[in-house]
């Protein structure tokens, strides 16, 4: 699936792990990457904050972003226009307990 990282659309594979998994990941593992996904939002391309040259895990969160309006939705290219708009009050960001092994495997 196509997905954003700092204005790049790249292409990025995934699976989720099992709930046993998530949750021993999520407890222990302090080094996980945010895919950012508006489920609210028809058409939103997800949004990651890391790339293979840039720290990234290939473990992701999955956190929701909440727009208060679906007349309000609006694309986002990068974690830090999501960080922005959540910290403006645009959208609301929702960690949830769904983790993915996630690879970034190249440019749509």
């Amino acid at each position: 699936m196509p997905a954003f990282y700092d204005a790049k659309l790249f292409t990025i594979n995934f699976s989720e792990l099992p709930p046993g998994g998530e949750s021993a990941n999520l407890l222990r593992n302090g080094s996980i990457n945010n895919i950012y996904q508006s489920d609210q939002c028809a058409g939103f391309v997800s949004v990651i904050d890391a790339i293979p040259t840039d720290g990234m895990n290939p473990l992701w969160r999955e956190v929701q972003v909440v727009f208060k309006s679906t007349s309000n939705c609006q694309q986002f290219k990068s974690d830090d226009e999501v960080l922005a708009a959540a910290a403006a009050g645009i959208v609301t960001l929702v960690p949830t307990s769904e983790l993915y092994r996630c690879s970034v495997i190249g440019k749509p």
